[in-house]
């Protein structure tokens, strides 16, 4: 049973992958990319580390675009960063070989996060599961079990590489002349994940 599950390479995409890979599904890491910058190599170094298959999925620039706009109009980035997600999960739902797909959204992630009905659209639409195992953790535990498992790096969302849908949306905002720290928590962390922990 395969999985096509979008991958970052910080800690709860990980522990997402460490967990499905235990309940027997055959993992497939995709990094979603834009293409306008290659910090997708980053989750590719921390999935080989970690003994899993990766892809690199681009979408169109438009995506990433429409998204920054969104972003810039309402003075958070709440919305952009749910658009890129709800995107990218169709962009993966949509391959025809594909019949399950999971992302490491957890129980108290206000974003990115499917609600319910959005959820089901998404497995009628494309007649797949969706599947999300951090979904009845809360961050305590998550912590704990990545602390077990991984050597994991935290660092300002401004400092760290990592490859998520935020670095490349904030690399466009400058572009555009925009400085992210409007519109981004100025004090933000997120983390990488980069490798196992020694036992």
């Amino acid at each position: 049973m395969k999985v096509y599950h979008l991958y970052s390479g910080g800690k709860d995409s990980s522990l997402s992958a460490w967990i499905l890979e235990r309940l027997g599904y055959e993992v497939r890491l995709v990094t979603i990319s834009f293409g306008i910058i290659d910090n997708w190599r980053f989750a590719k170094e921390t999935a080989g580390k970690l003994g899993f298959e990766h892809r690199v999925m681009y979408l169109t620039e438009e995506i990433l675009e429409t998204a920054a706009e969104m972003a810039v109009r309402d003075g958070h980035p709440n919305n952009a960063i749910e658009f890129i997600h709800e995107r990218a999960l169709e962009a993966i739902a949509s391959m025809p070989e594909v019949k399950r797909v999971s992302d490491g959204t957890r129980r108290d992630d206000r974003v990115p996060f499917l609600e319910l009905s959005k959820t089901r659209s998404l497995e009628d639409r494309f007649n797949v599961a969706y599947i999300r195992p951090l979904l009845g953790l809360g961050y305590k535990t998550i912590r704990e079990l990545t602390g077990k498992l991984f050597n994991v790096e935290i660092r300002n969302s401004e400092e760290i590489e990592k490859a998520d849908y935020e670095v490349e949306l904030r690399h466009l905002l400058r572009e555009m002349g925009i400085d992210p720290l409007r519109i981004f928590p100025k004090k933000h962390q997120q983390s990488r994940v980069l490798g196992w922990k020694d036992v």
